[in-house]
């Protein structure tokens, strides 16, 4: 999960900096999701042992 978050932050850096501002926002919105999932899941995970 952490992995996907920081490709879909390169891309909305990436998309951010070329001008698609739509397009950076939906993936920065993503990179969210993916880092709290990832986040959520490790709290889970070192809770569990």
């Amino acid at each position: 999960m952490l992995r996907y978050a920081i490709i879909f932050l390169v891309i909305a850096v990436i998309a951010a900096a070329l001008g698609f501002g739509t397009l950076a926002g939906t993936a920065a919105m993503v990179a969210k999701v993916f880092f709290v999932v990832f986040l959520a899941l490790a709290l889970l995970s070192l809770l569990r042992k």
